[in-house]
């Protein structure tokens, strides 16, 4: 969940993920359940690290319960374990971030029996972490009576129409910094996908590997032969890929920076791509016009910056009324989700946005969720 820090404190700058936890809380709170929140925030190395507090996720997720949310200062030491006991039907406890707990990473078995003694039953809804054989989120449900929430649900539902059957064609848009967070994904998608459309930093990855100058653009040279390979499975296989033919280019990443739209395969060596270009968003857009399924996950540029945002912009404007028109269009989460909601795009034109990026990525490379196998 992203955070910036003001002189007043952390704030919270997307709120989606909590947004998408309220429905699911607010009915076991109306239906007389005392319930207790549990979450994680970031990375935090060596115990509690005041950035990483979740005060300000308990502070928003009070106002859109319309109801006191209580914050405890620890995981399952004694202020949880007091603020746990203070609860009565109906209330709201929000435990602090279990990532302060050493244990939480490694599924420890001793915080798990903590954790566990603090419920009654379990609700798993956090489809964004049910990747991770965690704690809280795999070592809590084999201790105690558990269910899937309608999120986690609703998600597994939308993933299932991208894997069995899809409605076709099916274009998949893939974006993001590092090709190589997406190669697990890209291999299992060739079976599946009809065309794929590559932006992002990853993109200069496979112009590299075509032959391409990519001047001072982000660059995973040791994934070269990797993304060859995707090339040529593609081929054999007949799944078109679509990669930009111009570049929005810049010596430094900067709002104020003096930028060039550039050819995509003759990128100066003094300037890095920063987003597509208007060319290759106008190819994009004609590759997913008759698209009935659109899975979209990363952006196509450094949208947080005006003069990089374009490219995603319009990619999530087509994809938008492709939803609009009928297509199964799935937003994968992560920065694509943070995109639409900060440049100013209805959520509602989407058919489903994921609040799991990588939940999602590992679920259509087919692989086995520890926290969805503790649910079943």
């Amino acid at each position: 969940m992203p955070l910036a820090e003001t002189a007043g404190g952390w704030v919270i700058t997307d709120d989606g993920r909590i947004r998408a936890s309220v429905p699911t809380i607010a009915a076991l709170a109306g239906a007389g359940a005392r319930v207790i929140v549990a979450s994680h925030l970031g990375r935090p190395r060596n115990g509690p690290e005041e950035k990483f507090s979740l005060k300000p996720v308990g502070i928003r997720l009070a106002e859109l319960l319309g109801r006191p949310v209580a914050q405890a200062t620890d995981v399952v030491g004694p202020s949880a374990t007091q603020t746990v006991a203070r609860l009565t039907d109906g209330d709201v406890a929000l435990l602090e971030n279990v990532r302060f707990e050493p244990g939480e990473t490694a599924c420890d078995d001793g915080l798990s029996d903590r954790l566990a003694a603090l419920c009654d039953c379990y609700v798993g809804d956090a489809f964004g972490a049910v990747h991770r054989a965690h704690a809280s989120t795999a070592g809590v449900p084999r201790r105690v009576p558990h269910a899937a929430g309608d999120l986690v649900l609703a998600e597994l539902g939308v993933l299932t129409r991208l894997t069995e059957n899809p409605a076709r064609p099916y274009a998949v848009v893939l974006g993001g910094s590092k090709v190589s967070d997406k190669l697990a994904v890209l291999g299992n998608l060739l079976t599946q996908a009809d065309r794929i459309l590559v932006g992002g930093g990853m993109c200069f990855t496979f112009l590299a590997a075509l032959g391409h100058d990519v001047g001072g653009s982000l660059l995973q040279q040791d994934q070269i032969p990797s993304v060859r390979d995707v090339l040529r499975r593609a081929e054999q296989l007949g799944v078109e890929i679509v990669l930009p033919v111009d570049v929005v280019a810049a010596a430094d990443l900067a709002a104020d920076a003096a930028t060039r739209t550039v050819p995509a395969d003759a990128i100066p060596p003094d300037l890095k791509g920063l987003d597509i270009g208007t060319e290759s968003a106008q190819l994009f857009a004609s590759r997913l016009a008759d698209a009935k399924t659109v899975f979209w996950n990363g952006p196509m540029g450094v949208f947080e910056l005006a003069p990089f945002a374009q490219g995603t912009r319009r990619v999530a404007e087509v994809i938008a009324a492709l939803g609009t028109g009928g297509a199964l269009t799935v937003v994968g989460g992560g920065d694509s989700a943070a995109a639409v909601r900060l440049l100013g795009i209805e959520e509602e034109h989407f058919g489903h946005i994921s609040t799991g990026g990588g939940a999602s990525l590992e679920y259509l490379e087919g692989k086995v969720l520890p926290g969805l196998s503790a649910l079943a």
